[in-house]
Formats: structure tokens, C-alpha cells, sequence
């Protein structure tokens, strides 16, 4: 293990990164539980530029839990377009409706009860916890991740999380979890400029696949056909889509199975 003097010296430089190049983002203003659960959301698997004007427009539409919860599946989708991942939204709104029915409005702050919610996982309820209640709970993320092997497995590969935690519990500031993983995010973004991305020494990295023609491609320009003209053929789904019938009946079947669209005989509409 690291001496505590490198340990130190490796907290003060995050710090100091941060202190002087802290990003503005609209999630990290006015925070409350809310906010901060549709940001966590709303943020996996997208950029975080495109993620600022969307989650602008969220909030706009949807300021609550109760307001999301009462919200249609369609209604939804509407706001979400351009984001993908289009289950990401739905599991957003049936989280709202489990926490307004369950909870009296209050998001749960403990990741034993958040990871219970729909849609929600271990790195999502530890995020919550340290950005919504500033509670010192560790969890690990793309940029976590590849600051601690950057800086303390310079040599290895195949790292695996569980080596990092003790790494992370060390350096974690106990008193303000909440500014020091922000910190941490945003020294982490700029690593990830490198071109000797730390990440790809972790056990745990996935290359992306390609979206470019892909089922999720797919899947999403249906949802935004039925979003959009509330109900649809597969006809019309033909006559649109440059997808042969098996593709598209492909991906209607997935999103079906997903409990995002309604498949009668003739027609297809959002659930």
C-alpha cells in the first residue's frame, strides 16, 4: 500500500486541480435529492454537454417527484429525445412513483434502499448518497476509476475495483464527500483526455460498441416515431426506416419485452 504521505500529496493535488479549474454545472447548484438522482441518471452513457441542455429541459418539465411520477410514459420520452438509452427515462419515472408512493416524496439515502429503486445500481446509490446527503460512501465510477490506477497502478494490468476501495477509502474526505468526488470527476475528465487512457488497464473495461447502425440505433428511431405520432404500423415503421423487416421486428420484440411499447395486432403505441 501507498505511504500516507503519498496519500496526502495525492489529495492535495486533486485538490488543487479543483480549486482551480472547478466546472460549472447546473447539478451542482440548488441541489436537492431530486436533482441530483435525474443528473446521476441522466449522465450514464452521455456527454456531458448534451446532457447540460437536456437536463435543463427535464426539470423544466418535470421539477419533482410527484410531478415525474404523474408524468405519462410518452410525455417522457418527449423531453428524453436525443439522449438514447431510452429505458434510462422510464426507469427515472418509475423511481419517482415508487419513491412518492413508498417514501412520501423523500428520496431514500442509504444505497441499501436506493439500489432497490428501479433502474438504480451500485455506482448510481453510492453517487446519490455522496452528491444528494454528502455522505461519505465510496463508489466507483469511469473517471474514480481511472484517476486511481493512473496514479497508483502505474504498471499493472487487469486491475480489478475491488483493488482500487482501499485506495479510495483512504483519500475519501469523510467530512465533505459531496466537493471532493466533484473534485475527483472533474481531475478524472481531463486524464481522460490522454491518450493512454488509464481505464483500459482496468478487468472491467468494455470498448463501447459501435452505434452507427446497431439495434439501439434502431430501437431508438422507433421510439421517436411512436413518441412522436402516438401510435404507429409496422408498415409505417417499414416505409420510414432504411431496416429490413426482420431488424425492426427485432427491435420492436426488444422494446416490447423492455415494457417501453404496446404491440397490438396492427398498431404500435408507447406503453
Amino acid at each position: 500500500m501507498t505511504s500516507k504521505k503519498q496519500l496526502e500529496q495525492f489529495k492535495k493535488m486533486v485538490w488543487d486541480y479543483y480549486h482551480a479549474n472547478r466546472r460549472d454545472f447546473p447539478w451542482r447548484k440548488n441541489i436537492n435529492p431530486y436533482r441530483v438522482l435525474v443528473s446521476e441518471i441522466m449522465l450514464q452513457q452521455t456527454q456531458v454537454s448534451r446532457g447540460i441542455i437536456k437536463y435543463k429541459e427535464f426539470l423544466k418539465a418535470f421539477p419533482t417527484f410527484p410531478a415525474l411520477a404523474k408524468a405519462s410514459n410518452a410525455d417522457v420520452l418527449t423531453v428524453w429525445q436525443g439522449l438514447g438509452y431510452n429505458r434510462r427515462a422510464l426507469y427515472l419515472k418509475k423511481a419517482a412513483e415508487v419513491v412518492v408512493s413508498e417514501y412520501k416524496g423523500k428520496l431514500p439515502d442509504t444505497p441499501e434502499l436506493l439500489v432497490k429503486l428501479p433502474g438504480i445500481g451500485i455506482y448510481t446509490a453510492g453517487a446519490v448518497c455522496a452528491f444528494a446527503f454528502n455522505k461519505p460512501v465510496v463508489f466507483i465510477d469511469t473517471n474514480v476509476r481511472r484517476i486511481y490506477i493512473h496514479h497508483f497502478f502505474n504498471d499493472k494490468e487487469g486491475i480489478t475495483d475491488a483493488e482500487l476501495i482501499p485506495y479510495i477509502e483512504a483519500t475519501l474526505d469523510k467530512e465533505n464527500a459531496r466537493e471532493w468526488y466533484s473534485a475527483l470527476m472533474d481531475y478524472g475528465s481531463i486524464l481522460g483526455l490522454k491518450e493512454d487512457n488509464a481505464n483500459k488497464r482496468s478487468a472491467h473495461y468494455v470498448k463501447q460498441s459501435k452505434f452507427e447502425g446497431s439495434l439501439r440505433q434502431i430501437r431508438g428511431k422507433i421510439l421517436k416515431l411512436v413518441t412522436n405520432n402516438k401510435q404507429v404500423t409496422r408498415k409505417e415503421l417499414q416505409k420510414v426506416l432504411n431496416e429490413t423487416p426482420e431488424r425492426i421486428e427485432e427491435a420492436i420484440k426488444g422494446l416490447e419485452k423492455d415494457g417501453m411499447l404496446i404491440v397490438k395486432k396492427n398498431t404500435i403505441a408507447i406503453a
